[in-house]
This record gives structure tokens, C-alpha cells and sequence, in this order.
């Protein structure tokens, strides 16, 4: 099966050796992402925003690979304060309310800065194609 590395120009996908996403065959992994703290929409003490930005990042992400959120079957949910869970949840509900992934919530005691209070990985899985033999 072919393999497509999805990446963004992240200095750290060389010095790191990763990528957003790798897309094999109709599974998908997307990487541990993490929100772009600005300070104003997004602030490093609002982990309902930092959720929602990163869902909203990899929605883009599962768009350019002919996805959607309908197709993730699994979130990991990592977080520095587990006592977010509320917001983080409810932003998680915003996207996945319908579709219920399977899900992990995590307190960890660092991220990669302290200004991220959350990072989420995503499992995909688009629906196998059906051929003209189905149903016989």
C-alpha cells in the first residue's frame, strides 16, 4: 500500500523526524497537536480554547486527505490539569457529539511548553470502498 506523509513545514518534522499525519491504505494517524496559543483567542490558560483549536486544525488536516471527523475512530486526549476535563470535553463534544470516537483522557505532568495545557492524537479510518459484488 502507498504511503503519504502529510507535513506542514515544521522546522521540527526534520530535526524530529515526524510528520502531521501518515495515511496507509483507508487508515490514518494524525500526530500529537497541540493549539496555537495567540493570547487572544487562544490563551495559554484556556484549555476549552486550546481544544477547540486543535480540533478545528485537524479537521483541515482529515480535509486534505478526503476525510472528516466522521472518519476518526479514536482521539487520545492528553492534558497537564486534569481538573479541565469539563471544557476540554465540551469542546470535544462540539466536533464528536455525534460521532462518539473511542477516547482517552490523560494528566500528564509536561508538554513540550508550558503554555499547552492539551495535546490530542487522532486515529482515522475511511470506509472501504464497495465493489460491484457487494450484497451477492
Amino acid at each position: 500500500m502507498k504511503r503519504e506523509n502529510i507535513l506542514t513545514g515544521s522546522e521540527w518534522e526534520d530535526k524530529m523526524g515526524y510528520c502531521r499525519a501518515v495515511r496507509i491504505g483507508n487508515s490514518i494517524e494524525i500526530s500529537g497537536t497541540v493549539a496555537i496559543v495567540d493570547g487572544e483567542k487562544v490563551k495559554a490558560t484556556d484549555a476549552y480554547a486550546q481544544t477547540y483549536n486543535i480540533l478545528e486544525r485537524v479537521e483541515k488536516v482529515l480535509e486534505d486527505l478526503n476525510a472528516s471527523m466522521k472518519d476518526v475512530i479514536r482521539t487520545r486526549i492528553f492534558t497537564t490539569n486534569i481538573s479541565t476535563f469539563e471544557d476540554v470535553a465540551r469542546a470535544h463534544s462540539a466536533f464528536f457529539k455525534d460521532i462518539k470516537p473511542a477516547t482517552g483522557f490523560y494528566e500528564i505532568s509536561k508538554l513540550v511548553a508550558p503554555e499547552y495545557l492539551v495535546e490530542i492524537e487522532f486515529t482515522a479510518v475511511l470506509p472501504e470502498k464497495h465493489n460491484n459484488l457487494d450484497g451477492l
